[in-house]
Order: C-alpha cells, then structure tokens, then sequence
C-alpha cells in the first residue's frame, strides 16, 4: 500500500498508456487501415487511421506551410517527437514538484504525462515495430499514431472553412485534453485547496505539539511535589 501510494501518480499514467496501447494494438490488428465500424449510427464509430501529426491529427507541416515555413513531413515528424519527449520531461518535473500537494492537480498531470508517452510510443517505436504490416515508410522516430474513436459532435463551416469539431483520437488524446482542460479551469481551485489543506494540516499538528507540551510541562511541575510529599518525615 505504501508503494502504491508513494507512486499512485506515475501508475495512473502507467494505467493511461497499457489502456491507450491496448486499444491501438486491437485496432491495428484486426481493422484495416480507413475501417470504419459504426457504434452509435452517425453519432459514435471506430474508424482507423494513422496519423503523422499531433493529438486529434494535426501537423506541423501544415501548419509550417501556412504561416509560410514549409517543412517537409519527415521533418515535422521527427521535429513533434523530439518536441514531445522534451515535453514528457517537463511533465516528470512538474508532476515530482506538485506531487504532495493536497488537491487533484497531480492526478490531471499524470493523465496529461500517460497520454503524452503513449502517443510517443506510436511515434518512436511503430514504425520499426510494424514494419511489415505498415502502409507507410516508417524506421526508429519515423511511426505513426493509431487513432480510432471518431465522435460526430459538430461539423459544418466556420468562416467558409468547412471543419469537424472532434477529428479521429484515440485514449491518448483524451487523456491529455481532460488533464488540460481540467488543469485551465480549475487551476486557482487546486492550488486554493491545496494550501487550505495544508493550512488545516499545519494547525493540527501545532495543536498537537501545544498538547503534548503541555502535558509534558505539567508532569514535569507536579514531580517536585510529590518527590517533597515523599521525603517529609512522619511525625509520631
């Protein structure tokens, strides 16, 4: 129990990424690329595809060639997965800073860090892992992320842009979107909980110091009394 606790966080996002990989090794072996298996009719369905970009799809090289800096796609690739190692460090930091802390900030992080490793996991390792079975030129850094779950909560035009408000995801991106979302929302909550918790904390254990020292004070006046009471010699 006390393991469990001491690393309750890391196993929440262990939890996350054994989910998210089961999930997607289900999916790659037994759909084929562009299946789609409807759940729910229109509204719910699993559709498989594999993406080259971040979370929900998206790439940098698009983005790249929008505000003008083209980039190719092997580029973008191994310039996100650099990106999200980087980014995974500085969520092991954040999340060993915030650890002890009495609300459920840490929680959050921990599903943002195992949807981070379990998309890196695809970028990293599925291009070598799956060579044979992929429809892509892959290698070490060069895989792609398995998505699946396609929910049709919006779709229609923006400003002339025709857009579908939740693209393809996988248990990856949905942890990472919950964790920041939650985190954006509720971050003065977390942080006014934590030090009124701690706050709390502080006062108990002053009580309990005060108590014990007191008890402490008093023995310590009522033992010369006694010793004298001890020594008086008996009269008659």
């Amino acid at each position: 129990m006390g393991l469990f606790q001491t690393y309750r966080f890391y196993w929440l996002a262990f939890i996350v990424i054994l989910i998210d990989q089961f999930v997607k090794l289900i999916v790659k072996f037994n759909l084929q690329l562009y299946d789609e298996v409807p759940v729910l009719g229109d509204l719910f369905s699993i559709n498989f595809i594999e993406n080259k970009g971040a979370a929900f799809g998206l790439t940098l090289a698009d983005l790249g060639n929008q505000v003008g800096v083209p980039i190719s796609d092997e580029t973008a690739k191994l310039i996100l997965t650099l990106f999200s190692i980087l980014a995974v460090t500085v969520i092991i930091y954040l999340l060993k800073q915030v650890k002890s802390y009495r609300s459920p900030l840490p929680y959050f992080l921990a599903l943002i860090l195992g949807g981070a490793v379990g998309n890196i996991i695809d970028r990293v390792f599925y291009g070598v892992w799956f060579a044979g079975i992929n429809n892509y030129e892959g290698g070490l850094l060069h895989g792609r992320v398995v998505d699946m779950f396609y929910l049709d909560a919006y779709r229609g035009e923006i400003l002339g842009q025709e857009i579908n408000l939740l693209p393809v995801f996988n248990v990856a991106d949905a942890a990472i979107t919950i964790g920041i979302i939650a985190i954006i929302l509720f971050q003065r909550r977390f942080f006014r909980l934590h030090h009124s918790l701690e706050t709390e904390k502080t006062k108990a254990e002053t009580s309990t110091v005060s108590g014990v020292k007191t008890a402490s004070k008093s023995r310590t006046e009522s033992q010369p009394e006694e010793s004298a009471g001890q020594s008086s010699p008996s009269l008659g």
